[in-house]
């Protein structure tokens, strides 16, 4: 198959490509290297690479000729950056994801899998999360990708686009962002350990997260991509069903931390319910954050 990829030399999508790429498969692979929190980029020389944005439609739309089904990961996707420049964040989760959706209109793609978040659930919502819950957006991260999953349904309606929409719950492992103090909580830790630094908890360091593995992610994303019937657009959790508080978190880890004070537009706690991922995808995790990190 020939595949399109965004955000494909980034933490997730870059492993996505490799198992694509492995797979025999045909990968073209679009990302401007901005996501400010990677240390590095990861481009597979057996893709057919790009680096442009995905807000510049006249750039990416030709890429998208004789694709049989994109992936699209390309996000600003940290909430207190968003938080501090909405209106970039907007672009990009908004103006970029319509860029894709237009394209895949126009060549005839027949499915987009799009990459979505836990954060769609806020704290109105309670544990564990399910996907026909109310939407309860906290921050302008999560309104711009809940706005991009709006379109990628309103698409799929109109233009009989197939599209599985993923919610990921904390995804973790190689290559995961450490760069600045806002890079996901684990790589974030790991570093600081390895520096002599001490850990950052911030609030309380009672907020639970359920934490997702990147290849279970990918697994997830690749299963959507192969299921050979897909009638409308599908929202699925990608979760393990087992959350920590950060202070857990801590413990796992091992060393010294201190309090930071808390952050506006955060959830207290994420857990997913996956049966619609187990039921529609036959997926369920294999990788569980206590034996990765015991495995480290």
């Amino acid at each position: 198959m020939r595949f399109l990829v965004t955000g494909g030399a980034g933490f997730i999508g870059s492993h996505l490509v490799d198992v694509l790429v492995d797979g025999n498969h045909d990968v073209i692979v679009i990302d401007n290297e901005s996501a400010s929190e990677n240390e590095n980029f990861y481009w597979n020389d057996k893709a057919e690479n790009y680096k442009h944005d995905i807000c510049d439609y006249n750039k990416i739309e030709n890429l998208f000729k004789n694709i049989d089904c994109v992936f699209h990961l390309a996000a600003e996707s940290r909430i207190q950056t968003a938080m501090k420049n909405p209106a970039k964040t907007f672009r990009v989760n908004f103006i970029g994801t319509l860029n894709v959706l237009k394209a895949c209109k126009q060549y005839k793609v027949d499915r987009i899998l799009y990459s979505s978040t836990s954060s769609y659930y806020g704290l109105k919502n309670d544990v564990p999360l399910v996907e026909d819950m109310d939407r309860d957006c906290l921050n302008p991260y999560s309104s711009s990708k809940v706005a991009g999953e709006d379109l990628v349904k309103m698409y799929s309606k109109l233009y009989n686009i197939k599209s599985v929409i993923c919610r990921y719950f904390n995804v973790y492992g190689e290559r995961q962002p450490t760069k600045g103090q806002y890079a996901p909580v684990i790589g974030l830790f790991q570093k600081m350990k390895s520096k002599g630094k001490p850990m950052t908890v911030v609030g309380d360091g009672l907020a639970r997260r359920d934490y997702t593995h990147v290849k279970d992610v990918v697994n997830a994303n690749i299963l959507a991509a192969m299921k050979e019937e897909i009638l409308e657009s599908k929202v699925v959790n990608i979760g393990t069903a087992k959350n920590y508080s950060v202070l857990e978190l801590v413990d796992l880890i091992g060393g010294e931390y201190i309090h930071i004070p808390s952050r506006e537009g955060e959830a207290k706690e994420t857990l997913a319910d996956i049966s619609v991922a187990k039921d529609y995808l036959n997926w369920e995790p294999t990788i569980y954050l206590e034996d990765w990190i015991k495995n480290k």
